[in-house]
C-alpha cells in the first residue's frame, strides 16, 4: 500500500491503545496524543498557560529528551508514523524519534525501561503546525511504542500505522471472530466511503454513534454498495452480526453476504461465480444489531458485503472457526513477526527450547520440527 496512512492506527484509543507514562505532562496530558478527533484550536489560558489540545513538556533547561510510553491497542508491524504538531508554532520540538519493542503479558512502565527497544523511526526534524510523516521500514511485531521529542515541546496527535498481527494463542480457545481487526482481518475493496471508513467496521468494541460505523452516500443509480473483507485466516463462518445501531434513517433496506472460496483467492468482488452466498439477501431494520446463524458452509477466506441500496452500517462481525490452514498461516505470521526476545520468552513459556527461536521464516517453509507443531499450527495439529 503506498499511503501508509490508509492502514489503521494501531495506538488508537478506538482500538485500545492507551498512554502508559511520560517524563513531563506539565502543560498538556500525554493522552491527549492517541484521542480519535483531529486536534482542535484553544485560544483560553489556563492558570498554568495556554490550552493546547496535545502533549506539552516544559522548557527543558537540561541535557536530554522527552518521552512518552505508548501500549498499542493492537500489536502490528509498524509501517508509518504521524507526528502532528498542529496549533504548535513556537513551542513544539525540532525533532522526534519512535522505538517499539514485542513482549509477552501486561508489563508495567517500569517494567518495560529496563528491556532493549527497537528504533523505528531515527531522531527527524519536525515542522511545527504540521502533520509530520514518517515511513517506517521494519519487520517485527510490536505490543509497546515509546515516542521522544527533542529536547522539548507540545505534539497535538501520535498515530501509529500498520498490519495487525494476531496473537494465534487465545484463538485456540473458542469461535472468534474472523473479521475483527484486531485479529488480523483487513478491508481489501469498497465500493463508496464518502462519508465515513469501512474499517469502523471491523474495529473493536461496539459504536457510540452514527459517526463511528461506515456509511456511503445516496446512491442515485441502478445498484447496490459493498465492502469486502479477508478474514483473520481462512475458516468457516457461522455467525454473523450485521449491526446497524445509530443508523436511524439511512440503514440499508437489506444486505447479503458472500465469500470467497479458500483456494479461489483473490476474487474480484465484482464477479458474481468467484464468490459463494453465506447470507441471502435479508431485510434489515434501523437501529438494531441483527444475530444471523448461518449453515455449516465451505471454507472462506473473503466475505463481502452487499447493502441494498446504499446506507449506512455501524459493525460486521463474522464469528466461526479457524480451518486447519487457516490456523496454522495465522500461527506463523505471527511467530516470524516476534521480535527474538519475545519468541525466546514464547517458547519458553510453552516448555519449549528457546534456541528454536531461530526456525525462521516459517511462514512458506515445509514441515515444523516437532517441537513447534503445537505452538504455530495449532492444538489441532498435534
Amino acid at each position: 500500500m503506498s499511503d501508509f496512512r490508509a492502514l489503521p492506527d494501531l495506538a488508537g484509543r478506538a482500538l485500545g491503545g492507551a498512554v502508559m507514562a511520560s517524563n513531563d505532562a506539565f502543560f498538556a496530558e500525554a493522552e491527549n496524543l492517541l484521542l480519535p478527533h483531529e486536534p482542535v484550536r484553544h485560544d483560553e489560558f489556563g492558570h498554568k498557560g495556554k490550552v493546547y489540545d496535545g502533549w506539552e513538556t516544559r522548557r527543558r533547561r537540561s541535557p536530554g529528551q522527552d518521552w512518552v510510553v505508548v501500549r498499542l491497542g493492537v500489536p502490528g508491524i509498524v509501517r508509518g508514523v504521524v507526528v502532528d504538531t498542529s496549533f504548535f508554532t513556537g513551542n513544539y520540538p525540532t525533532a522526534a524519534a519512535l522505538d517499539g519493542i514485542g513482549v509477552e503479558g501486561h508489563p508495567t512502565a517500569a517494567e518495560l525501561s529496563t528491556m532493549d527497544w527497537e528504533r523505528l523511526l531515527p531522531v527527524s526534524g519536525l515542522d511545527g503546525d504540521a502533520r509530520n510523516a514518517f515511513g517506517v521500514e521494519s519487520s517485527r511485531r510490536v505490543t509497546h511504542v515509546r515516542l521522544t521529542i527533542h529536547p522539548d515541546g507540545g505534539v497535538a496527535r501520535l498515530r501509529v500505522h500498520g498490519t495487525p498481527v494476531a496473537d494465534p494463542r487465545p484463538l485456540d480457545a473458542g469461535p472468534v471472530d474472523l473479521a475483527a481487526l484486531e485479529n488480523g482481518a483487513a478491508v481489501t475493496g469498497c465500493s463508496n466511503e464518502f462519508y465515513s471508513t469501512p474499517a469502523r467496521l471491523i474495529s473493536p468494541g461496539l459504536a457510540r454513534s452514527m459517526g463511528e460505523g461506515w456509511e456511503t452516500a445516496r446512491r442515485r443509480q441502478p445498484g447496490h454498495e459493498w465492502v469486502a473483507v479477508r478474514l483473520a485466516g481462512a475458516g468457516v463462518v457461522t455467525l454473523a452480526e450485521l449491526d446497524t445501531s445509530y443508523f436511524l434513517g439511512n440503514a440499508p433496506e437489506s444486505a447479503r453476504l458472500t465469500g470467497c472460496p479458500a483456494g479461489a483467492d483473490p476474487a474480484d468482488p465484482a464477479d458474481e461465480a468467484a464468490w459463494v452466498e453465506l447470507l441471502p439477501r435479508t431485510r434489515l431494520l434501523p437501529d438494531t444489531r441483527h444475530r444471523f446463524v448461518l449453515p455449516a458452509g465451505s471454507e472462506v477466506t473473503e466475505v463481502r458485503l452487499d447493502a441494498y441500496p446504499d446506507g449506512g452500517m455501524a459493525r460486521l462481525r463474522l464469528w466461526g472457526r479457524l480451518s486447519a490452514a487457516g490456523r496454522s498461516r495465522l500461527g506463523r505470521t505471527w511467530f516470524d513477526a516476534l521480535p527474538d526476545a519475545q519468541a525466546a520468552a514464547v517458547l519458553a513459556a510453552a516448555g519449549l527450547r528457546p534456541e528454536l527461536a531461530g526456525t525462521r521464516p516459517t511462514l512458506d517453509a515445509g514441515p515444523l520440527p516437532a517441537e513447534l507443531t503445537g505452538l504455530l499450527d495449532g492444538p489441532s495439529a498435534v
